[in-house]
């Protein structure tokens, strides 16, 4: 009797099939963020919730005792949760792959830092106070920005946008970043600055409105289509130059690409809701687990697990502390630990696009 070699499993006939389970989490976020407005400091009865939402999605405009609750305060955070979830979710996978690094996360480039620049000059020093409501998102958004063109600059002016030149500018600028932000905080003289920007960056959809809804979906939707549409790129770009370069990938077209796209995304995201840490590492790493590392599987998983997951947290930090509310950032920094942590522990875990 001859031996034969032991063959290893075939880890990928246990991948789940990418296009059914994005189909499955979608259903499961929209049940949620309807099922989700009925939390709160005053419980709405679901049956109340999902009337007022059908009512108004098909035109019949009768009220109930809550539908200013429902529809003007509760369902936009719960919209923006959702999409905000699967923003942080998309800018992760795209952080990591663009750096080609499991460990980048969204703010690895100092984009969140540049906007609580923004935000702590609007609520230290009032700037931009002529924008009213939109004040602390457009002075975020602005700061997110600035960040943005000046780790780019600094890149280009230390030799390219190479992968470690990238991490250590971001890096570098982050940390000059905050320390810009608490010098304000600092000399502002306000007893209640600090604690206001605190929880800003610690992230909350609590002043969602469906402006912000739509400025945040419209970006979202629209890098998503475009990263989908580019998805054999992407994959080639992550198994490195040499190889995305025999295959006709205009390297360093994609990852500029890739940085600006990323920025502004990132800047928006950040502009409607504050810093929110952990989703953008740990859901890509949870999609590419169950479904495999190319891109055309995992983005669409990614973005729906990313919204599915925020849309809950929301539910909790708000009835955690009731009636004070948790900021979420500290919500997802206690759940994303330990779940990173038993991902890493998963022997058949792979971040490359092959298996």
């Amino acid at each position: 009797m001859t031996a034969r070699a032991a063959t290893p499993p075939d880890l990928s006939a246990r991948r789940l099939s990418p296009a059914p389970l994005a189909v499955a989490l979608a259903a499961l976020t929209a049940v949620s963020i309807v099922t989700s407005v009925a939390f709160g400091s005053e419980h709405i009865p679901v049956a109340d919730v999902w009337d007022t939402v059908l009512g108004r999605l098909t035109g019949d405009t009768t009220d109930t005792a809550y539908s200013v609750i429902i529809w003007d305060l509760r369902l936009p955070r719960s919209v923006l949760a959702a999409i905000v979830g699967a923003g942080l979710a998309l800018a992760g996978a795209l952080m990591q792959a663009l750096v080609r690094n499991p460990l980048a996360e969204p703010y690895l480039l100092g984009v969140s830092a540049g906007a609580a620049v923004g935000a702590t000059s609007v609520m230290t020093m009032g700037t931009l106070s002529a924008l009213g409501l939109w004040a602390l998102s457009g002075g975020a958004l602005l700061g997110a920005l600035a960040a943005t063109v000046t780790v780019y600059l600094v890149a280009r002016v230390q030799g390219g946008l190479t992968a470690i030149r990238l991490i250590l500018s971001g890096v570098v600028l982050s940390s000059a970043f905050m320390a810009l932000s608490s010098l304000m905080v600092f000399t502002a003289g306000d007893p209640q600055a600090a604690e206001s920007v605190m929880f800003w960056m610690l992230g909350s959809v609590a002043g969602a409105t469906w402006a912000k809804v739509q400025l945040a979906g419209v970006v979202v939707l629209a890098t998503l289509l475009g990263m989908v549409v580019i998805h054999a790129w992407l994959d080639a770009y992550a198994a490195g130059n040499d190889t995305a370069s025999s295959l006709g990938v205009p390297v360093a077209a994609l990852r500029t690409a890739l940085f600006a796209v990323q920025g502004v995304l990132v800047g928006v995201l950040v502009a409607v809701a504050g810093g929110i840490g952990f989703v953008g590492l740990i859901i890509p790493h949870a999609a590419r687990l169950v479904v495999g590392a190319t891109h055309r599987a995992m983005l669409p998983v990614a973005v729906c697990g990313g919204a599915l997951f925020l849309v809950w947290v929301d539910v909790f930090s708000r009835v955690a502390a009731a009636p004070r509310e948790m900021p979420l950032g500290i919500v997802t920094g206690l759940i994303g630990a330990p779940i990173f942590l038993f991902l890493m522990g998963r022997r058949r875990y792979t971040f490359g696009p092959t298996e």
